[in-house]
Order: structure tokens, then C-alpha cells, then sequence
């Protein structure tokens, strides 16, 4: 009776044993097969980091190279940024200056680093009357040198480059150049000269001689001693032309408020208008602007358009004197009313020694345009027959940067 529960005791055991055995078994087979699932990606992963070894020593070596090669290149670029005969100077977003080359320092001066642009063009430059073109005293000479300096576009951080080169030796070549042509123009044209000069001063020869007449009256005599005096001015302008175009204009610079220039022409040339019962107009729409120029030379300038139209204005006529802002330049406008010129003969009115004009020299507005385009300007005729002349001036505003 009691062998029997001992004996289901021990088969159930047995069942047991052999229930774990088997889960033991499926686990072992689920850790092999863990083991192998393992393996294999630690294989790939081992030849993952192979490939990713034998990459990064490919791109260590490809920097390695990039950087010898670009190392060289700033060599290359140092070599010639200090060979360069020109001055570069780099400007940051605040206009300071941080990185020049030697050229720079020779032609500005030291120190350059560090300040601002501005201080430089302040303490250093003083502007001549071409845009970009600057007068600058170099410091071991003390000699005055010509230079111009071209700036780069800004880039998106707000840096740019400015170029500076010495031009001083180009600008005498130049001139000289300029002062050869006008003696050539002269000299095609010396015959024209010639019978100019032949004319007013025979006439004015002949009037001498009736002043030593004694059967002169008072009044007789007075006449032809005023007409000899009108013909000896006249010489006397001829003469002042030529030379003022041979010459050409000289370089004394100084701020003209433009509102002033438009004074003083009106100053000088209403007087003249009175007696011909002629009317000047002054538009000003120059906006206080100021020009660094030649006072002197751009006031006659000036003055001879408008004597050129008063000589070609009726009675009752209108010249208007017109000064505005157009952009980065000054315009000033000379209009009449007049009988308008041919367009066949509006380039030619600016070569030396071509008139229209009985009395005319040939050479006015010749000197104005070699006094504006000295400037750094342009002159231009708008002009239609019957439709009256516009004589446009257009100079440039020198800002100092």
C-alpha cells in the first residue's frame, strides 16, 4: 500500500527533471543561436571599423595633402601680396584696417593697423579733383605723391579691399601728354591765329593813327580812342585765352558750397543782362552740397557759358542757371533761348579755334572742357535748331572714402 505514492512521487520527479531538462536544452539552443546571431555582427561590425579605419586614414591623408597644398598657397599669396608694387589694404565690417602690405605702409604711412579708414583718409589724404584720386605725404621724404585708390564690393560680413597705387609718375606723363596736344592743336591752327590777332590789331592800329590827327574834334577823338581800347581788350582776351589753354588749369583745391557758386555767378553775370533786357533764372536744388575743386577755374568756366548765351539770347529772353543732385554727381545747367545749334556742329564747338561767331576766339569752350574734364567731369550740349542750347556740367562728389 505505500509503494505505490513513493513510486508516482518518483515518476513525477522524473517528469519534473526532465521538463527542466528540456527548457534547459531550447534555452542552451537559444544561446547558441544568440552566440552565432552575436558573432556574425561583431564580425560585420569588426569589418565595419576596417572600412571606416581605411576611410579615415584615406581622408586624414587627402587633409594632410589639402592643407600642405593650401599652406603653399598662402605662401604663394603672402610672396605676392608683398611683392605687389600696389598697396592692399583689408577693411572689416567697422572700417577698420587688418591686414596690409608692405606697398601700404611705404605709400600711407605707419601705423595702419587697427585704425579706421576714415582717421587715414582724415590725417593722410587730401583730395585732388578727380573722384578716387588723393594727395598723400609720404613720411621718410616728405615728398607729395599721387595716388588712387579703387575699394572692392563688400562682402556679406561687410569687409572690403581697397587698392592703392601710385600714380604720380603716370599723372606728369599724362599731363605732359595733354599739354602736347594743346601745343599741336596750336599749332595746325596757328594760322587762323594769326589773321585773328592781324585783325583787331590792325584795326586798332588804324585808330591810333587818327588820334595824331589834328583835325580831330574832341568828341572824334574820344570815339576813336574808346574803339582802340575795345580792340586792344579784345587782343588782350585772345592772348588770355591762348595761354590758359596752353597752361591748361592748375590744381589749388578748395570746399565750394554750390548754393554759393550759384550766388556768386548770379553776381557777376546780371550786370551784364541788364543792358540786353535779358532775365537769369537760378534753380538750386544742390541740397547744401559741397564740391573740393578749383574755385577759380570752375567759376570762369562757368561764367563763359553763360556769356555764350547771353550772346546768343534776343531780347526778353531767359537764361537759366540751373545746379542739382543726380546720384553720386553735381549738375549744373546753362539754357537759353536761343536759336539752338546744328547737331553736325555740336562736337566741334569744343575744338580748339572753331567758331561761329564773328568776334568769337575759338577757344572758350575749348578751356571749358579741359577745366571740367581736369575735374574729373563732363560737359554736353542738348540742342535742337530753334528750340534754344543747354550746356550740361557734370562733376563728380568727392565723399573722402
Amino acid at each position: 500500500m505505500s509503494f505505490k505514492p513513493v513510486q508516482a512521487n518518483k515518476i513525477s520527479e522524473i517528469r519534473t527533471i526532465l521538463a527542466e531538462q528540456e527548457q534547459l536544452q531550447l534555452a542552451f539552443a537559444a544561446f547558441n543561436e544568440a552566440s552565432e546571431q552575436l558573432s556574425g555582427v561583431y564580425q560585420e561590425l569588426q569589418h565595419q571599423v576596417t572600412q571606416l579605419t581605411r576611410e579615415l586614414a584615406l581622408a586624414n591623408g587627402e587633409l594632410h595633402r589639402q592643407l600642405i597644398a593650401k599652406e603653399d598657397l598662402s605662401r604663394q599669396l603672402s610672396f605676392l601680396l608683398n611683392a605687389l608694387p600696389g598697396g592692399v589694404l583689408a577693411l572689416n565690417g567697422n572700417e577698420c584696417i587688418e591686414q596690409v602690405n608692405p606697398a601700404a605702409l611705404t605709400m600711407l604711412g605707419e601705423p595702419l593697423l587697427e585704425l579706421t579708414w576714415h582717421q587715414v583718409v582724415q590725417e593722410r589724404l587730401s583730395p585732388t579733383a578727380v573722384i578716387n584720386e588723393w594727395y598723400v605725404t609720404q613720411q621718410k621724404t616728405a615728398e607729395q605723391r599721387r595716388i588712387r585708390i579703387e575699394s572692392s564690393a563688400l562682402d556679406s560680413t561687410g569687409r572690403r579691399i581697397l587698392l592703392v597705387n601710385d600714380i604720380t609718375e603716370a599723372y606728369v606723363v599724362q599731363e605732359k601728354i595733354r599739354r602736347n596736344q594743346r601745343l599741336t592743336a596750336m599749332g595746325e591752327m596757328a594760322a587762323n591765329l594769326a589773321h585773328q590777332l592781324r585783325t583787331p590789331l590792325a584795326t586798332a592800329l588804324l585808330y591810333a593813327n587818327h588820334l595824331g590827327s589834328d583835325a580831330l574834334t574832341p568828341d572824334d577823338r574820344q570815339k576813336f580812342a574808346t574803339k582802340t581800347v575795345e580792340r586792344l581788350h579784345h587782343l588782350e582776351h585772345l592772348t588770355k585765352d591762348m595761354l590758359r589753354f596752353v597752361k591748361g588749369e592748375t590744381t589749388q583745391l578748395e570746399r565750394v558750397l554750390v548754393s554759393d557758386l550759384l550766388t556768386e555767378l548770379q553776381q557777376v553775370i546780371e550786370p551784364q543782362l541788364i543792358p540786353l533786357n535779358l532775365q537769369l533764372i537760378v534753380r538750386d536744388h544742390s541740397q547744401a552740397e559741397c564740391l573740393m575743386t578749383n574755385h577759380q577755374a570752375l567759376c570762369g568756366a562757368m561764367i563763359n557759358l553763360l556769356e555764350n548765351a547771353m550772346q546768343v539770347s534776343a531780347p526778353n529772353d531767359r537764361i537759366i542757371l540751373t545746379g542739382c543732385v543726380e546720384g553720386e554727381n553735381i549738375v549744373l545747367s546753362v539754357h537759353d533761348d536761343g536759336p539752338g545749334i546744328d547737331a553736325a556742329l555740336q562736337e566741334r564747338l569744343f575744338e580748339p579755334f572753331f567758331t561761329t561767331r564773328v568776334e568769337g576766339t575759338g577757344l572758350g569752350l575749348a578751356i571749358v572742357r579741359g577745366v571740367i574734364q581736369s575735374m574729373g567731369g563732363t560737359v554736353q550740349i542738348n540742342s535742337l535748331p530753334d528750340t534754344g542750347s543747354e550746356f550740361v556740367v557734370c562733376l563728380p562728389r568727392n565723399k573722402g572714402d
